[in-house]
């Protein structure tokens, strides 16, 4: 036995198949990864000597100027450096998917014996072996291809532009630019061009305003209240400022640099001048996608599985085909016929009908969940899905809204107060400055009246917001003709203004003890998550026309407003639901741990522990192993956290899934047994994924886990009536082969046997599911197959023996001259104890009484016990070397049945008792 192992690996070696079959990563994968890793590091430290250097020396280092390159320059860089591109994963070539979709242990076994068939003049074998692998390959290859083309139209299909300076250019310049770039030259304005993202080089000097994408990771030479939203790279929901000069010039973490920006980042508000400093592939977004298109996909949980009980059912049929071939040539003394009988067996013994069944079943739920709005990408990952135990997620934007929101406006002493959001709704309101993501929150959340309650306020001044003192003033004159200043802003900076608070209509002085017990109030909600304003305000005479950063002194505070990034309406539900399913929920985020616990409570996962980034660092993969088990919310990690939590719990037996739609998701989704994105996800992140989400609803997450484990329960009533039946036969086999004269059974009648039983599982997919297997996640047992194939197997050979003595005694069939009449007898019983034990072994419960199988199947199992009847009474008898039986035979035949079935559900009660039902 394990020199055929041996002999097998060796052969999948020598022609690198072994990758197809499971195996852990290798030497290639671990040096690309390294190899990413420590360009990741490399571009880390340039960006951090960038930022150090001030505007002039960065401009000469790059040969540059403040008006731009010279459109020879550029010309010159983009040939050494190349296009400003990502390199994404390389679709297959036709024929690549078409292997891929072939490629699996029995495909390639069939392959062999339908071509040791086909060298012993075995056509029939041959045509029956082989039309069985190319459906199961064309079906998947038909189904995954579609699939893709669906996945593929989800793309962007625009064209981003940046706008680009020009240094001295000429007329020649000019039509060059209009040749190469496609740019109107007649509408450009002050050497300002909009040039596709994929011409720019590093030097290229750019302009940056809201709404524009980081096109390459630029360094920022002037800014106007630039905010920019990393939330792609980081996680980090709250948008980021960014400043010409790097304050901190310890700082050594790329992503944390004040003014830096990255590609695949955009700008929320505000202006800015930057300095491109890399592009394409060596950018820190390159970098990363670099990362996860460059390393092989590991082995899923599905392949794993399919994989072991391929050996399992492989190593059997190596051992009992040529125990059949020595027993038959050595007791009937003619070798050719044994062989052939004996391939025939192993033919039998192979459940050639396995990669089709799986094939339609991970097709059917493909199907299903594409009505829910769900592309698959990859049929795998739909068992994966029923077998998921952990399911890791990103918080922005798939557990929440990605959506700024007033969640509190309170009084000093944090209760509601509508004066309190009234004047942070003026203020809000009458800025002139560019609105951002607090302040339309604040505009969306007020109600008719109090937007009609402006009309009695008029504007007098502003005094605009920076980032220097953090708050930002509208002067208003009140219907009671009162001018007031009212302020906004952090609430540090708001009480160093502060001299008052109101309180219940009353103003009184702000006292240590007062400050004290605000602090300790504001402290609170940012420990909820929530990113706390101040409002104040101050009343001024009327004679007071002009306004400016000295007024603001001696304010009354009146209280606060609080902000979240609420969690999506469908969280709850679909955390409760898998909950319910037993797939536990962790969260991996590189937000920060208020925001994130506040988040997880509200959906229903414990936060009460968190393990942050900074600490990961410092574990080793064995302690970080040990802790994944016992926390379920991970913050402020970067991409590489993400992708050894999740390598770590598929080290400890989990089948994980994460779900996740930034740059800093895509490593970790492709780790994952089954990665999960939404069609708005970064391309890298939809690249990487098995299934990608058309609606933003988690809740069809559940029903994917459903339909998985309906799918894998289906596939594996097939491998379990098949090992147990075809091991049965192969013990009738050898007893009849040991005592009697004659092959009990002809090749040509084991192939039509076994082509009819396989024909009749073609409906299993549509089977129903009893309820009681799809409430856990189920997964492959390789163990309990053999388990199950050794006890159920050799209980269709009792009958089997009973029909041997009914021929042998009471129908006189026990001479050589007798053997058709003997072989139609075992070929009837054969077939409907076959097909019948499709109905015993799909349920645990009693069939047709308590669990009945579907209507297709059903009809198919009738049909093929019509057709095993009819070809031994029939015309085509004599072809297949049959023989009618006599009348009398039917007589006994429903005994035998019957018989059959009760003792099967009499051994599965006894079964389940003692090891339950998978």
């Amino acid at each position: 036995m394990k020199l055929w192992h041996k002999l097998f690996t060796t052969f999948l070696k020598r022609f690198h198949l072994m990758r197809f079959f499971g195996r852990s990563q290798s030497f290639k994968e671990l040096h690309q990864s390294s190899y990413a890793q420590e360009i990741s590091k490399t571009l880390s430290t340039r960006l951090v000597k960038a930022a150090k250097l001030d505007s002039a020396q960065l401009l000469n280092k790059f040969n540059s100027s403040e008006a731009g390159l010279t459109e020879q320059q550029a010309s010159a860089q983009q040939k050494i450096i190349g296009l400003n591109e990502i390199s994404h994963e390389k679709p297959l070539m036709w024929w690549q998917h078409l292997w891929y979709c072939y490629r699996n242990p029995f495909n390639i076994l069939l392959s062999l014996l339908a071509l040791v068939a086909f060298l012993t003049d075995d056509l029939t074998g041959t045509c029956i072996i082989s039309v069985m692998v190319i459906l199961s390959t064309l079906l998947r290859y038909w189904q995954e291809s579609k699939s893709n083309q669906a996945a593929d139209a989800l793309k962007a299909m625009v064209s981003n532009t940046a706008t680009v300076l020009r240094d001295q250019l000429s007329y020649d310049d000019l039509v060059l630019m209009q040749q190469r770039y496609g740019i109107d030259v007649k509408n450009q304005k002050n050497s300002q061009f909009e040039m596709p993202i994929q011409y720019l080089v590093p030097g290229d000097i750019i302009l940056l305003s809201a709404g524009d994408m980081i096109p390459a990771d630029c360094r920022i030479l002037t800014a106007k209240d630039l905010f920019v939203s990393q939330a792609a790279m980081t996680g980090e929901s709250m948008p980021v400022e960014k400043f010409p000069v790097q304050t901190n010039l310890q700082q050594s973490n790329a992503l944390e640099l004040e003014n830096m920006v990255f590609m695949g980042t955009n700008v929320v508000s505000g202006s800015a001048h930057a300095m491109v400093v890399s592009t394409g592939i060596h950018t820190y977004f390159g970098a990363l996608a670099h990362r996860v298109t460059a390393t092989d996909r590991g082995t899923t949980s599905f392949q794993m599985g399919v994989n072991k009980v391929s050996w399992l059912l492989i190593r059997f049929m190596l051992v009992m085909a040529p125990v059949v071939l020595f027993i038959n040539g050595f007791t009937k003394g003619d070798w050719t016929e044994a062989f052939l009988f004996a391939l025939s067996v192993a033919v039998g013994l192979t459940p050639e009908m396995l990669p089709m069944i799986v094939t339609s079943t991970l097709a059917k739920g493909a199907v299903f969940l594409s009505k829910k709005k769900v592309i698959v990408k990859r049929l795998d990952a739909i068992q994966n899905f029923g077998a998921m135990d952990v399911l890791c997620t990103d918080k922005t934007g798939t557990l929440t809204q990605d959506k700024i929101f007033l969640s509190q406006h309170v009084d000093i002493l944090g209760q509601t107060s509508h004066y309190v959001l009234m004047q942070a709704f003026l203020n809000s309101y009458y800025q002139t400055g560019l609105k951002n993501l607090l302040d339309v929150a604040v505009l969306e959340a007020v109600d008719p009246e109090i937007k009609t309650q402006k009309l009695r306020f008029k504007k007098l001044d502003e005094v605009p917001f920076d980032f220097d003192r953090r708050r930002m003033s509208v002067v208003v004159k009140t219907p009671q003709d009162k001018v007031r200043m009212i302020t906004k802003g952090a609430v540090e900076e708001m009480l160093k203004v502060c001299r008052y608070v109101e309180i219940d209509g009353k103003v009184e002085a702000l006292t240590t003890q007062k400050q004290t017990a605000i602090e300790t109030l504001t402290q609170r909600y940012n420990q909820d998550g929530l990113r706390v304003v101040a409002v104040a305000y101050r009343e001024f005479p009327t004679t007071q026309e002009n306004f400016s950063v000295a007024d603001e002194s001696d304010l009354i505070l009146i209280g606060y407003i609080a902000f979240l990034d609420p969690p999506k309406e469908s969280a709850m539900a679909a955390v409760k639901s898998l909950h319910a399913h037993g797939v536990a929920v962790k969260v991996l985020t590189g937000d920060n741990e208020f925001v994130t616990q506040k988040v997880c409570r509200e959906i229903g996962i414990q936060c009460e522990r968190i393990l942050l980034g900074g600490i990961i660092e410092t574990l080793s993969d064995k302690q970080l192993k040990e802790a994944v088990e016992h926390y379920d919310i991970f913050a402020k990690l970067s991409p590489v956290h993400k992708e050894r939590i999740v390598d770590q719990l598929k080290a400890n037996g989990h089948v994980v899934g994460f779900l996740g739609d930034g740059i800093n998701d895509a490593a970790a989704i492709r780790a994952a047994d089954i990665g999960i994105s939404v069609d708005t996800a970064v391309d890298i992140a939809k690249e990487s994924a098995d299934l990608i989400l058309l609606e933003k609803s988690l809740m069809v997450l559940e029903k994917g886990v459903i339909e998985g484990r309906r799918t894998f329960a289906n596939m594996l009533k097939y491998i379990k009536m098949t090992a147990s039946s075809n091991f049965g036969n192969v013990f009738s086999v050898l007893v009849a082969s040991a005592f009697i004269p004659f092959l009990p059974m002809l090749p040509i009648h084991l192939l039509i046997q076994n082509l009819l039983y396989d024909i009749s599982q073609i409906a299993i997919p549509f089977d129903h599911v009893d309820d009681e297997l799809i409430a856990q996640p189920q997964r492959w047992q390789p163990g309990e197959v053999g388990r199950f194939m050794i006890v159920f197997g050799p209980i269709s050979s009792i009958f089997d023996i009973l029909t041997f003595a009914l021929m042998w005694f009471v129908f006189s069939a026990n001479t050589p001259a007798q053997q058709t009449l003997f072989q139609s007898g075992w070929f009837v019983v054969g077939l409907l104890t076959q097909t019948l034990i499709v109905h015993m072994i799909r349920t645990a419960k009693v069939p047709f009484i308590q669990s009945r199988a579907a209507t297709p199947l059903l009809v198919m199992t009738a049909i093929i016990m019509c057709i095993g009847i009819f070809l031994p009474m029939g015309p085509l008898a004599s072809y297949l070397k049959l023989e009618a039986l006599p009348l009398s035979y039917f007589f006994y035949l429903p005994f035998i049945l019957i018989a059959y079935m009760c003792l099967t559900q009499w051994i599965k009660t006894i079964y389940i008792r003692r090891y339950g039902w998978q």
